[in-house]
């Protein structure tokens, strides 16, 4: 069985405030680890009035210092908005506050749209080679000083945080490959090369000091509830998020509604449908189909459940019975490995 872990957008609902989203996630996290979550990541998003973890180092921060055993990272910081150092100083400052707990994934997407990627002051015109170099930057600035380097990062060398790629291409899970490093593949958003991308990770895995085989994490949408009309209300309003996205318009976590049919036109559904195709959404025995479908296709060492619900209380239900289900899906592994 693989791993579970939960990936959090941090989300704001409509008429809250940032701060309440930074309460949620924290009760969350704290929730996930009594469950038995093996991580918890938070995503760097700009200008989007709905996500709260811009600041994602910060956030990560707030998390681990409310939690105990729960690893907790970025899924992920977005290289290109930042330079190499500041990035390795500050997840070495987060390993230097909690140790063997802190994981660095990092994305190559600016996580905002252009304007808002250029007042964030760096290089608009950054080449995958570009993105190579820093990522290579960081590994050199966390590892362990050899000699007497000019610039190093304090905290953060030796520290050795483990690194991942996150991607929805054959780009970083490519590059992932070659360095040796885990990969991480955005399915709860952008699921089409999903397969293709697991695939050519795996085949062209080189072992590095990192890691001795490929590791990958392949992340889904998860809205479950007592009903499958229960779940598919929840789901409305990521359903909308996505559709306000699509139309230039983000705003804060939408409430759900019970019908989606007079928001949005054919193409729009079929659009949305397409991007949330790996979302588990309804009741538990319809969730655990698709949960359980989802584990057979992608093989992965590592499951990432997100979830933008509008109603917490039901948000941390759906995490507790993706653990759940978690359990039955391994005892059930198990008796099959024993029969």
């Amino acid at each position: 069985m693989p791993r579970f872990s939960v990936l959090d957008l941090c989300p704001v609902n409509e008429g809250e405030h940032p701060r309440d989203a930074l309460r949620n996630t924290l009760e969350l996290a704290q929730h996930a680890e009594k469950l038995g979550f093996h991580r918890y990541w938070l995503a760097e998003h700009h200008n989007m009035p709905g996500i709260a973890s811009a600041a994602t180092s910060v956030v990560i921060s707030h998390v681990a210092a409310g939690t105990k055993t729960i690893r907790v990272g970025s899924g992920g910081v977005m290289l290109p908005n930042h330079a190499p150092l500041v990035i390795a100083e500050q997840f070495g400052t987060l390993d230097a506050l909690y140790p063997g707990r802190i994981d660095l994934g990092i994305g190559r997407a600016p996580g905002t749209d252009q304007r808002t990627a250029a007042a964030l002051r760096r290089d608009m015109h950054g080449t995958e080679e570009r993105f190579i170099q820093d990522v290579l930057q960081v590994q050199q600035f966390l590892a362990p000083l050899e000699g007497n380097p000019p610039i190093r990062a304090v905290p953060g060398y030796g520290s050795e945080v483990p690194m991942w790629l996150l991607g929805s291409s054959l780009f970083s899970a490519d590059l992932a490959a070659r360095l040796g490093l885990p990969f991480a593949f955005a399915s709860h958003f952008a699921p089409d090369m999903l397969m293709d991308a697991l695939s050519l990770y795996r085949h062209r895995f080189e072992p590095s000091k990192q890691l001795d085989k490929p590791y990958a994490i392949a992340a889904m949408g998860f809205f479950a509830a007592d009903t499958d009309e229960e779940g598919e209300f929840i789901a409305t309003s990521m359903q909308q998020q996505f559709l306000n996205l699509r139309r230039g318009s983000p705003g804060q976590l939408p409430k759900p509604v019970k019908s989606m049919d007079d928001i949005w036109n054919r193409v729009e559904k079929a659009g949305v449908d397409h991007a949330m195709r790996c979302a588990a959404i309804g009741s538990r025995d319809t969730v655990r189909k698709k949960l359980r479908d989802f584990i057979y296709m992608t093989k992965a060492d590592e499951i990432m459940v997100t979830a933008n619900i509008f109603d917490h209380a039901a948000r941390l239900k759906s995490f507790s019975i993706a653990a759940e289900l978690r359990d039955e899906l391994e005892t059930e592994q198990t008796a099959q490995n024993c029969a």
